[in-house]
């Protein structure tokens, strides 16, 4: 039999960039990347955001790599002098890094048919680190690469998610995630108690509390009810249920 363990696949994203954690840029990565994640079957555990800053960059990539299956960095491969990604990615691995001649390549056919110079400051989106194989860009022709367990795709939103399908089929999966959704026309500290009562009785399941204002601007909440398998889902969501039944019943008597 396989443990629940062997069908654990995790990932951690690391977001890079200055102007992410000044405000400047709003991340639309994150959460893309999360969901495209859960749903084939491999489980965002981390998220960590850090500056165009080369040991921050190592640090976070080395630790995040050796704690999960799988990392997903976004942000610094462009062309500019900050974006330092790629050396980083190279100086955590140990290994040298060079103008890559298959990304050299895509860069010089790509800019041919733009019109487009292939300066120096181009040409850095071809350094690629010694190893590391290609993820291809359908959008804009500049590669991403993998090393290791680690992917390194663009910031520019379009761009990842581009990089992101191409990648996606090369991954290990798990057990993929289930889930239902129960509103439960009550506010949330009405239900705290109890729901973790309920949770406490399902540990293979994870249950979560989202509270919202509804369209009557009722304050409400909605239950979301997560497991691997059918069997627990079911029963955790009859156990929430059942419970929400009881505590508006009291709720109404008072």
């Amino acid at each position: 039999m396989t443990s629940p363990a062997a069908d654990l696949v995790t990932a951690a994203i690391l977001v890079i960039g200055d102007e992410i954690l000044s405000g400047r840029t709003k991340d639309k990565n994150i959460g893309y990347i999360a969901e495209y994640l859960t749903v084939i079957g491999v489980d965002p555990r981390e998220v960590r955001v850090v500056p165009d800053v080369e040991e921050e960059i190592v640090a976070a990539l080395n630790a995040l790599r050796s704690r999960y299956t799988y990392v997903f960095t976004t942000g610094g491969i462009g062309p500019t002098h900050d974006d330092i990604t790629a050396d980083a990615v190279a100086k955590a691995f140990g290994v040298s890094i060079d103008h890559d001649p298959r990304a050299v390549a895509i860069l010089k056919e790509r800019f041919a048919k733009t019109g487009t110079e292939l300066n120096e400051a181009r040409l850095r989106m071809a350094r690629i680190p010694a190893g590391a194989d290609l993820i291809a860009n359908k959008v804009s022709g500049a590669p991403g690469f993998r090393i290791g367990n680690v992917m390194v795709m663009a910031g520019v939103p379009s761009i990842m998610q581009a990089m992101l399908d191409e990648v996606a089929p090369s991954l290990r999966t798990g057990r993929k995630m289930l889930s239902e959704t129960i509103r439960a026309d009550a506010k949330e500290g009405d239900v705290g108690t109890e729901l973790g009562e309920v949770a406490a009785r399902f540990p293979g399941a994870s249950i979560g509390s989202y509270p919202f204002v509804d369209d009557r601007a009722v304050p409400n909440t909605n239950i979301v009810v997560r497991a691997r398998d059918a069997e627990t889902l079911a029963a955790a969501t009859a156990a929430v249920e059942e419970m929400l039944a009881r505590v508006k019943q009291a709720l109404a008597a008072r």
